[in-house]
């Protein structure tokens, strides 16, 4: 038997429970054609077709019945053996994916992961740091981390903190060439912004209620935020980075906030929310890693 199947199984009873790819999808956090790809997976590993899809509906073919008899049962079998588990065996243990933006990974995540190693010997963890969004079934992925205003329907998870961004220079780069005392006077500084689309330049800021927005100019532009941190440090001008990328540097005075009584509007903010897809029965490495990030962040 192809144990790789079990998964598409466990899906597949969802799918037909459901009544759609798209209702499963709305409450495991994958997409539509992931589901999708999952019930074909299965179809081309028994050989034969379980669903007939129409516009309107699914329908079970006469394999798909046994089938779907079938992975019920192995379903209720999987659930008495997690509720025997988890009274016999509470230990963290495994290993764990954990999807998370670059810098994110880099400034906030990584440098706790060595205290939670110590506390859960048990427990090994990879961390995906991609900007891309993972799929939590293609992907293979336990938990993620996602800067949005609203997480998509069907993933459980907590907010972490707020991503704010501010623009910051060193001491010595302003004594050289001024401080600005408002967004219009950036336009004679040389800033270091994002750089992926012309919009990056174009910064945003508000301050009670009044907005201003400012097409700025620099010779340096860089994606990344540990590169924009370390060109403002070599005095290359005035960047724009997430609050929590800049925040060591601040606190020891290696560089300063520009126009700190102005907020600065990114379209990169927004809240840090850890999430994982819908299951009664977490175990015990992903509830430790929740109770953990949650408490540190």
């Amino acid at each position: 038997m192809n144990l790789n199947v079990l998964p598409d199984l466990a899906l597949f009873v969802q799918v037909v429970d459901q009544g759609s790819f798209s209702a499963v999808a709305r409450k495991s956090g994958a997409t539509p054609s992931a589901i999708s790809r999952s019930v074909s997976r299965l179809e081309q590993e028994m050989g034969s077709k379980l669903l007939h899809r129409t516009t309107r509906k699914l329908r079970l073919s006469d394999s798909g019945k046994t089938v779907y008899r079938h992975a019920q049962e192995m379903l209720e079998a999987a659930r008495l053996a997690m509720d025997g588990g988890n009274r016999e065996q509470a230990i963290a243990q495994g290993k764990l994916t954990i999807s998370v933006p670059k810098a994110i990974g880099r400034f906030v995540v990584h440098p706790l992961m060595i205290e939670f190693l110590a506390r859960f010997p048990q427990v090994d963890v990879c961390l995906r740091l991609e900007d891309r969004v993972l799929d939590f079934i293609d992907d293979g992925i336990d938990l993620a981390l996602r800067i949005t205003h609203s997480p998509s329907p069907g993933l459980h998870g907590k907010p972490l903190m707020p991503v704010t961004h501010v623009i910051c220079a060193t001491p010595d780069y302003l004594q050289q060439h001024g401080t600005p005392q408002t967004p219009q006077e950036l336009m004679a500084h040389s800033c270091i912004s994002l750089g992926e689309m012309p919009a990056d330049a174009r910064w945003k800021f508000r301050r009670e209620g009044k907005m201003e927005t400012v097409q700025t100019q620099g010779r340096y532009a860089a994606n990344h935020t540990a590169v924009r941190l370390d060109a403002v440090k070599q005095h290359l001008g005035i960047g724009s980075l997430p609050l929590f990328t800049a925040r060591e540097a601040l606190e020891s005075g290696e560089i300063v906030q520009v126009l700190p009584e102005w907020e600065f509007i990114s379209r990169y903010s927004g809240q840090l929310w850890l999430l994982w897809s819908g299951n009664k029965h977490l175990p015990a490495r992903m509830r430790a890693m929740i109770d953990y990030l949650s408490d540190k962040i």
